[in-house]
C-alpha cells in the first residue's frame, strides 16, 4: 500500500472512531465533548449516517427538536435504519406532527417487525392521533415480543383506561406492578381504574399506598379523596382534596370535588365559595356550573340558580343534564309548563336517562296524535312514588278512547291492575312485548295533559279501594281500635341521591312515640340501627314482613287513621288512597311539594311539615307532635 493509500484509509476510518468517541462522551453526560467529536466526524465525512443520527440525538438532549428532525432526516436519506426512523418519529411526536410520526414508525416496524420498542413507538403515535384501539393492538404486540416491557404495559393500561376498558387496563397495571412493585404511578392508575369500576374499598387501599410513597403528588391526593367520596366518607375526603389543592392551587377537579363533599355535609356556603374559585379560573367549567345551579336552590336562592342555568345554556346549548335539572326548579317554583317540557331532556341525558325504559320501535306519544281506537302502552319509567302519583292520568288516557296497557314494577302490579280504564297491567321488565300502537312514559303524562296548577287533576282518592277481605284481615290483626292508629315511615331508599336529607333515624322519632296512640310501622327494609331501635322499644307494631307488595300495604293503610311519613312512595300511596297523610319535608323539597305551603295541590288529604333553614327535623317533629296531640284528643272525644 502506498503512503497516499494509507492516508486515505486512515481518513476513511476516522469518522467511525470519532463517532464511537462521541457516543462514549454522550453516555458519560459530556454533551459538549460529544458535539465536538460529531462536528469533527462530519467534517471528515459529511454523509456518515451514524454520526448524522447522533447529532440529532444531541439536539434532542439540548432541546432543539427542530434541528434534530433535520439531522434524523439526513441520516435516513443515507441509510433508512429502523432506529433512525424511530428517532425521527419520536422527534416528530414532540413537535405535534403525529401523522408524519406515524409514517416513520410504521416504516420502522416493517423493517424490524421483531423489535418491541418500535411497536411501542407506533402505539404512541397512534395514540397521539386518538386512534387508541389501534394503539392498544400495537402495544399488545410489543408485549407479545417482550412480555417484560414495562413501558409498553403501562402505556397500554393508560390507553385502555381512556377507552373505558377498565378491567383490561387493570390487568396491564398488574403486570407493571409485578415487574416493578410499589411504583406510585402504577398504584395510582390501578386506583383510578378501581374507582371507575366502582370498587371503592380496593381503590382507596391502592391510592393510599401510592400516597404513602409519593405524598407530594396532587393527582394521587385527589384520587384518595375520590375513593373516600365514593364510600360516602365525605368528611374524611376533605383533607386529601385540600392537600391536592395546596400542591396545585389551580386543580379545578379537586376544587370541584371538595365542594361536592362539602355540599354532601350541607355546607353549601363553603361549597359555593370553592366553585367561585374554579369559575374565576375557568368561567365555562361545566361541572362547577352544574353544581352551582344545583346548590343555590339548597339555600333558596332560586333566581341566581336560574341565572346559572341561562349561563349553562349559552356555554353548552345541548347540555341535556342542565335542561333536565332546570326542569325540576321550574316545577318546584310553579312554572309547570316549562317544567314538564324540560323533563323530556332526560331522554337525551347520558347521566340521568332512565336506562330501564325499553327501546320501543313504536312511536312515543306525547299527546299530539289522537288515540281513539288505538292501543297505548304506558310504562312506569321512574320510581314507585312517581308511578303512583301519575297513575291518576291513566284513566284519562282511556277517556280519550284508547285501549291502555299499563306496565309497572312488580310491587305495584296487584294494586294497579284494578285501576279503572286499563285493558291489561303487566310487570316490568316485559318478558314479552304486547302489541300496541303508541307508548308513553307515565311521568310524561302531565305534559300530555298540559298540567298547570289550575288544571291539575286532584282527587281525594283515585286508587281502587283494597279488597274488603284484605282490609278485614288487617283489622283483625291490629285488634281493638281504641286508640288513634298512626302509620310511620321514617326512612327512604338509601340509594336515593337525597336520602341523607329526607330520612330520619327511628330514634329521632322518640318524642313522637311518647304520644298515646297505636303506632304501626310501614317501614320496609329498615336500616340496622333502626332494626335495633324497633326491637328495643317494642311499642311499635311491626307487620312489615307480611307487606309483600303495595296492595297489601294499601290494605293495612286503609285500617289506619293517619300516616306520618318522610317523602317516600308510601306517602304517595297513602295520599292516593285518600288517607290523612302528614309528610315531613327537607328544607329543599322534591318538586312535587312546591314551596311555602302546608297543603298539596296533588293530594287534598296531605299536610306538609317543612324544615326551616336550620335543616333540623327536631322543630318539625315538635310541630307534628303538637298536631298529633290534637288528633288524639279529637279521637277520644
Amino acid at each position: 500500500m502506498s503512503g497516499a493509500e494509507g492516508l486515505a484509509a486512515a481518513r476513511a476510518g476516522q469518522p467511525a472512531a470519532l463517532h464511537a468517541e462521541a457516543v462514549d462522551h454522550l453516555r458519560a453526560g459530556r454533551l459538549l465533548d460529544a458535539q465536538r467529536c460529531c462536528q469533527q466526524a462530519l467534517e471528515a465525512a459529511p454523509d456518515h449516517a451514524d454520526t448524522l443520527h447522533l447529532a440529532g440525538v444531541l439536539c434532542v438532549r439540548a432541546g432543539h427538536v427542530d434541528h434534530a428532525v433535520e439531522w434524523f432526516a439526513r441520516a435516513i436519506r443515507q441509510d433508512a435504519k429502523p432506529d433512525y426512523l424511530a428517532s425521527l418519529g419520536s422527534a416528530l411526536r414532540q413537535q405535534g406532527r403525529a401523522e408524519e410520526a406515524l409514517k416513520a414508525f410504521d416504516k420502522a416496524v416493517q423493517l424490524a417487525p421483531e423489535d418491541a420498542e418500535l411497536w411501542r413507538g407506533l402505539g404512541g403515535a397512534l395514540a397521539d392521533l386518538q386512534r387508541l384501539a389501534e394503539a392498544v393492538l400495537a402495544l399488545r404486540h410489543a408485549l407479545t415480543l417482550d412480555p417484560r416491557n414495562g413501558n409498553a404495559a403501562n402505556a397500554c393500561g393508560v390507553y385502555l383506561h381512556n377507552l373505558g376498558r377498565f378491567e383490561e387496563a387493570l390487568a396491564c397495571f398488574d403486570l407493571c406492578d409485578r415487574m416493578q412493585p410499589n411504583q406510585p404511578q402504577t398504584l395510582y392508575m390501578r386506583g383510578r381504574g378501581l374507582i371507575d369500576l366502582g370498587r371503592a374499598d380496593e381503590a382507596l387501599a391502592e391510592c393510599q399506598r401510592a400516597n404513602a410513597l409519593d405524598p407530594g403528588n396532587a393527582d394521587i391526593c385527589h384520587s384518595v379523596g375520590r375513593a373516600l367520596q365514593m364510600l360516602g366518607r365525605h368528611a374524611e375526603a376533605l383533607a386529601p382534596f385540600g392537600q391536592a389543592i395546596a400542591l396545585r392551587p389551580d386543580f379545578v377537579d379537586a376544587l370541584n370535588n371538595k365542594a361536592y363533599s362539602l355540599a354532601c355535609l350541607n355546607r353549601f356556603d363553603e361549597a359555593l365559595a370553592l366553585l367561585e374559585q374554579v369559575l374565576q379560573m375557568r368561567p365555562d367549567y361545566l361541572p362547577s356550573l352544574l353544581n352551582k345551579a344545583l346548590w343555590l336552590p339548597e339555600l333558596h336562592r332560586f333566581d341566581e340558580a336560574f341565572a346559572v342555568y341561562d349561563r349553562l345554556k349559552l356555554a353548552d346549548p345541548d347540555n341535556a343534564d342542565a335542561e333536565w335539572n332546570a326542569s325540576y326548579l321550574h316545577l318546584l317554583t310553579g312554572d309547570f309548563e316549562a317544567g314538564w317540557r324540560g323533563r323530556e331532556a332526560r331522554w337525551r341525558s347520558q347521566s340521568r336517562r332512565t336506562t330501564t325504559y325499553p327501546d320501543f320501535a313504536e312511536p312515543r306519544w306525547l299527546g299530539a296524535e289522537p288515540v281513539d281506537g288505538k292501543t297505548v302502552l304506558i310504562y312506569a319509567d321512574e320510581g314507585l312514588g312517581d308511578a303512583i302519583q301519575f297513575a291518576r292520568y291513566v284513566p284519562m288516557v282511556a277517556g280519550r278512547g284508547a285501549r291502555v296497557i299499563l306496565v309497572v314494577g312488580d310491587a305495584l302490579l296487584a294494586l294497579m291492575s284494578r285501576l279503572p280504564g286499563i285493558t291489561r297491567c303487566l310487570a316490568k321488565p316485559l318478558a314479552a312485548r304486547p302489541r300496541f300502537d303508541l307508548h308513553c312514559p307515565i311521568s310524561s303524562l302531565p305534559l300530555v295533559f298540559g298540567t298547570r296548577l289550575d288544571t291539575m287533576p286532584s282527587f281525594d282518592s283515585y286508587l281502587p279501594a283494597p279488597p274488603a277481605a284484605r282490609v278485614q284481615g288487617w283489622e283483625h290483626r291490629l285488634g281493638p281500635h281504641d286508640r288513634l292508629r298512626v302509620g310511620l315511615v321514617w326512612s327512604g331508599n338509601p340509594g336515593h341521591i337525597n336520602d341523607h336529607n329526607r330520612s330520619i333515624p327511628l330514634r329521632g322519632l322518640a318524642p313522637l312515640l311518647e304520644a298515646d296512640a297505636t303506632f304501626v310501622s310501614l317501614q320496609k327494609d329498615p336500616k340496622p340501627d333502626d332494626q335495633r331501635a324497633l326491637a328495643e322499644r317494642g311499642d311499635v307494631v311491626d307487620f312489615t314482613a307480611d307487606l309483600t307488595d303495595l296492595a297489601e300495604t294499601a290494605a293495612l293503610i286503609s285500617c289506619l287513621d293517619l300516616v306520618i311519613t318522610v317523602d317516600t312512595s308510601v306517602a304517595h300511596l297513602a295520599a292516593a288512597l285518600g288517607r290523612p297523610t302528614w309528610i315531613l319535608l327537607p328544607f329543599l323539597p322534591d318538586f312535587r311539594w312546591l314551596l311555602d305551603r302546608d297543603d298539596s295541590p296533588w293530594y287534598p288529604t296531605v299536610l306538609l311539615f317543612r324544615q326551616d333553614a336550620s335543616r333540623d327535623y327536631a322543630p318539625v317533629l315538635a310541630r307534628v307532635r303538637a298536631a298529633l296531640q290534637e288528633n288524639i284528643a279529637a279521637f277520644g272525644s
